[in-house]
């Protein structure tokens, strides 16, 4: 066909009503289109500003939890708690889009005011119950009690006071492991003076801090769900945690994913060979294979040293809580590391910042992301870490008397029942 004959075919079809139809229906449409295309352009934006004004309509508080002077429950007391709490569920279309409603979250907090220790808990007011009930379950000794929350006393001046935050992230994938309480034998319930707690390094650094200082570790968590976006899918959603730890094992294990068997061949038989794995890597294997089996929540680590300008000890602070973080790491397993990306970056050169601004506009910002708990949606959403039950129960549980940290106040004598003949 010549270049005459296409221009005569072109012309006889916009002479045709094809065109004339076509466009109608378009324009009759129109409104349809715009919309998708509104939807697209500001569903985020829409979701936002509903979670916003949802999220200011609700009402929030803070428990300390008193610990009784002997507790010798291990800490799969503490797992079994954050099980209960496990909430997936986010509600309806109405619920999620027009109520701007999200799954439930909670901060577990531990908190060194002067060297005065405090395991401290907060939340929505209307979640409270079925946390302080979850609480008693297990450990029916304690005492919960309603506090000020300690965070909004504190704001921030240049001129008096220095502060440095960081959120922390993992050193492996998220799939690995922490060094759990089952991996150090606290699972056995072993007797006191036996025990080698992780958590204890951390307790005695919390105490020894010094006067007009304060260190804030908060451990946001919200239930995670199995509907992320596959890579290289448009539709089909799973769990990317789930999904890599299997393909992990896979590697070490030189197996095919989908008929687990090894695909590495043995020269001579012709047979798969099975992998020489050695304890370590067993122990990685079954970590992770434990890992994944047991309910899991998006986490939060984020820490903040408060001091006074004259009593600012970068060295103890910096270096007390990134030290005692590491006692959940190991060689095989996952670790916490300080994220450099957020909050606090270091200047080099006055010209980069001058006069503090930059520093002082990052230490409000921080503060303001401490005190609303701000974690997994805006205005300061972070990229959360994946930590099943077991390893949140390792970071965060009450220490038995193995604890001798002075500054941990604990109740004088065990909680007794009242009498059931009490007069009405």
């Amino acid at each position: 066909m010549s270049l005459d004959q296409a221009y005569s075919s072109v012309l006889q079809t916009l002479n045709t009503d094809i065109l004339p139809s076509a466009i109608q229906v378009l324009i009759a449409l129109s409104p349809i289109l715009l919309m998708v295309i509104l939807l697209v352009i500001f569903r985020e934006l829409w979701v936002n500003y509903v979670r916003a004004k949802n999220f200011l309509s609700l009402k929030y508080c803070v428990v300390e939890i008193k610990l009784p002077k002997d507790t010798f429950k291990s800490p799969l007391a503490m797992e079994v708690f954050f099980t209960a709490l496990h909430n997936g569920a986010d509600g309806n279309f109405i619920a999620q889009y027009w109520k701007g409603e999200t799954r439930p979250w909670y901060s577990m907090e531990l908190v060194s005011i002067e060297g005065q220790v405090k395991f401290m808990m907060w939340m929505e007011e209307r979640r409270k119950t079925n946390l302080v009930s979850a609480l008693y379950s297990q450990f029916p000794n304690i005492e919960v009690r309603d506090v000020e929350d300690y965070s909004r006393s504190v704001h921030y001046d240049p001129k008096t006071m220095k502060i440095w935050a960081s959120d922390f992230k993992f050193v492996k994938e998220d799939p690995y492991p922490i060094k759990t309480y089952v991996d150090y034998g606290l699972d056995k319930d072993p007797k006191e003076e036996f025990k080698v707690d992780p958590m204890l390094p951390l307790l005695e650094f919390l105490g020894s801090v010094g006067p007009n200082q304060q260190i804030w570790i908060q451990i946001p968590i919200i239930a995670h769900k199995n509907d992320q976006r596959l890579p290289g899918h448009i539709f089909k959603r799973g769990d990317l945690w789930k999904d890599r730890a299997a393909d992990i094992i896979n590697e070490m294990m030189i197996r095919d994913p989908k008929t687990k068997v090894s695909g590495a061949v043995n020269d001579e038989t012709g047979y798969s060979k099975m992998p020489t794995l050695s304890k370590g890597e067993q122990e990685t294997v079954m970590a992770l294979e434990r890992s994944v089996s047991k309910y899991a929540f998006d986490c939060g680590v984020r820490a903040v040293y408060i001091a006074k300008k004259d009593m600012y000890n970068a060295p103890f602070g910096i270096g007390g809580v990134v030290g005692s973080l590491k006692q959940f790491g190991a060689e095989g397993f996952n670790g916490f590391k300080p994220n450099g990306a957020t909050w606090l970056q270091q200047f080099d050169y006055p010209w980069q910042d001058f006069m503090n601004i930059r520093k002082n506009r990052q230490s409000r910002l921080v503060l303001a992301a401490y005190k609303r708990r701000s974690y997994f949606y805006e205005p300061f959403k972070s990229k959360p870490l994946v930590m099943n039950v077991e390893e949140l129960a390792t970071v965060y549980h009450f220490p038995g008397s193995v604890s001798q940290t002075p500054t941990l106040e604990r109740l004088p004598s065990k909680k007794s029942q009242a009498p059931s003949n009490l007069p009405i």
